[in-house]
């Protein structure tokens, strides 16, 4: 950890480097030396340099977070999105600051429709190229004052998980990535919730309805880090080493249960890393599941790479543990295994044939944890040597 630590220090001392700069007393001539544009400080490396409230304003913190009315029910959320989609499909340009007028109207459990005005804005990699998704995963942003006393009170940005393409098969994705983050929240607190959600589509220009399709929200990255009265740790190249044992180990046996390669700790891809004010060890969370073996999505692919040969194929790329350290952690997993299995009867629009086939990859797993040279085999040896992934 002192290595992560060091790193941070660092960092924050570029930082603070950058904030002090003042203008330069004379410019060289650019015929003997190229202007160099000011680097601004990271947002990240800013948060991480903050002072820490005391802890009874991270306690509240906790509370606020852990009880945003969105996800304080697992029903579906019906909601109607008016905007200029053409032009928002329009915008597949990573990071994107462009922002788009939208209305959202949420029709609440006492019939009534509820409208506010919200922004709209593109995110995502794969998911945002033209040849991966026609519908791009949107970005809502809320005005406090047009939040509070709605479903979204407390929010003031969230992604949208939406169908993709505009075929039942790209809905069903949703679903099943969807399950996937219920789960994880089944084995552990530090995780992402989400909050399923039917979303009808509305063209802004003609008025009229583009589709209705399931979608559903993930929670705010600060409202997970809120709930370990912590804060998001932008600390790329973390190790093993650098982070919570029990913790590390948990999401290492999910991702393999699941199977789910499609993640970096080292490089801060699909996991988010949250530090509390001890700043030792660091906590992973991860997210983004469409390309699991459990999910099994058709534009899924695997990296040559890792030796397998399709998403389906399961790889342990955690850290090396004993059979004795994995037990207790693979007890967690057998003493849910019951509700996990539940959750695939919960959705009664999944479709059957996934249904069936998504509880079989599960009993698979659950197969391999029950016997001690399964585990052996194929966590214990079969774990790859490395500080990191």
């Amino acid at each position: 950890m002192k290595r992560v630590m060091a790193i941070y220090a660092a960092l924050l001392l570029c930082s603070f480097v950058a904030l002090s700069a003042g203008p330069a007393s004379a410019a060289p001539s650019q015929k003997t030396q190229p202007k160099t544009p000011a680097v601004a400080p990271a947002k990240g490396l800013l948060k991480l340099a903050e002072p820490w409230p005391d802890v009874e304003v991270l306690r509240q913190r906790r509370a606020d977070a852990e009880d945003r009315p969105l996800f304080q029910s697992a029903d579906p959320l019906p909601f109607t999105l008016t905007a200029n989609f053409n032009a928002v499909n329009k915008d597949r340009k990573e990071k994107s600051t462009k922002r788009f007028p939208a209305t959202l109207l949420v029709t609440s459990e006492k019939g009534r429709s509820d409208p506010m005005a919200v922004t709209l804005g593109t995110r995502g990699h794969f998911r945002l190229r033209q040849t991966s998704c026609t519908f791009v995963p949107l970005r809502v942003e809320f005005g406090k004052q047009d939040a509070t006393g709605t479903m979204f009170e407390g929010q003031h940005a969230l992604k949208l998980v939406t169908h993709c393409r505009n075929a039942n098969e790209y809905e069903q994705y949703v679903l099943r990535e969807y399950l996937v983050y219920r789960i994880f929240n089944l084995l552990t607190p530090r995780s992402f919730r989400a909050r399923l959600a039917k979303a009808t589509y509305v063209d802004s220009a003609s008025g009229k309805p583009l589709t209705t399709r399931y979608a559903m929200f993930l929670e705010d990255d600060d409202d997970v880090a809120h709930r370990m009265e912590g804060r998001v740790a932008e600390l790329p190249n973390a190790l093993f080493k650098d982070l919570d044992t029990e913790t590390l180990t948990l999401m290492a046996l999910f991702e393999y249960m699941i199977g789910s390669t499609d993640f970096s700790i080292i490089k801060l891809h699909n996991v988010r890393l949250v530090m509390d004010q001890r700043r030792t060890p660091l906590y992973p969370v991860p997210y983004d599941w469409d390309l699991a073996g459990l999910v099994d999505t058709s534009y899924a692919l695997v990296d040559k790479q890792l030796g397998i040969s399709t998403v389906r194929d399961r790889l342990y790329r955690g850290p090396c543990r004993s059979e004795a350290d994995l037990d207790p952690v693979l007890e967690k997993f057998r003493a849910r295994k019951g509700d996990i299995m539940a959750l695939y009867d919960s959705l009664a629009d999944l479709e059957p044939g996934y249904r069936r086939n998504a509880k079989k990859y599960l009993e698979e797993f659950y197969s391999l944890i029950s016997r001690k040279d399964s585990v052996k085999k194929a966590l214990v040896d079969g774990c790859t040597r490395a500080p990191g992934m």
